[in-house]
């Protein structure tokens, strides 16, 4: 009996991951953050979780105890061929006040801290120096306090806060 070989095609594990990107936001109010950004073209998946503090598997009202260093934030996988990161940040930067610590609007306390936590070396490039633009246009009246750091464990926050804007057809929590 002849042997026929046959090769089977398989996808290149590099291939799938240079097609997506994750970027990772604290901008206030997790469920505002993410309606901003699930709804850009390009976008794959928003959740929103907690990221930053020492607690694993923290639940919201551990967050909120404000004592567990863990922030309120939005991971958003994207394809970058589609939307880039640069235009992420500028979409961050328009939908909160990064001048003002421990809060945003009404909503007070550390986990509401605005931060970007980048996923690789060119993100961080990114993410200062679009800080740095904005900080020597003075386009805000206080400096920016916006925290950069390097991504750690994202938590991913109770399955109700996941798209809470779009569930209940709001655009945005504003009163």
């Amino acid at each position: 009996m002849p042997w026929i070989l046959i090769k089977v095609a398989t996808k290149n594990k590099k291939d799938k991951t240079e097609r997506t990107q994750l970027a990772t936001f604290g901008a206030g109010c997790f469920w505002h953050v993410e309606e901003a950004f699930r709804k850009l073209k390009g976008i794959i998946k928003t959740e929103v979780g907690y990221e930053g503090g020492n607690m694993e598997n923290p639940t919201y009202k551990d967050v909120h105890s404000d004592r567990i260093g863990h922030i309120e934030v939005t991971q958003i996988k994207f394809n970058p061929k589609i939307i880039s990161y640069e235009k992420l940040l500028e979409k961050f930067w328009k939908i909160h006040d990064p001048t003002t610590p421990n809060r945003q609007g009404y909503d007070i306390g550390s986990q509401y801290n605005s931060v970007i936590f980048y996923h690789n070396a060119e993100q961080k490039k990114k993410a200062e120096k679009s800080k740095q633009d904005l900080n020597s246009k003075e386009i805000f009246w206080e400096p920016i306090v916006t925290e950069i750091r390097k991504a750690g464990t994202f938590w991913r926050a109770e399955d109700y806060h996941q798209e809470y804007l779009m569930k209940r057809g709001m655009d945005s929590c504003d009163i």
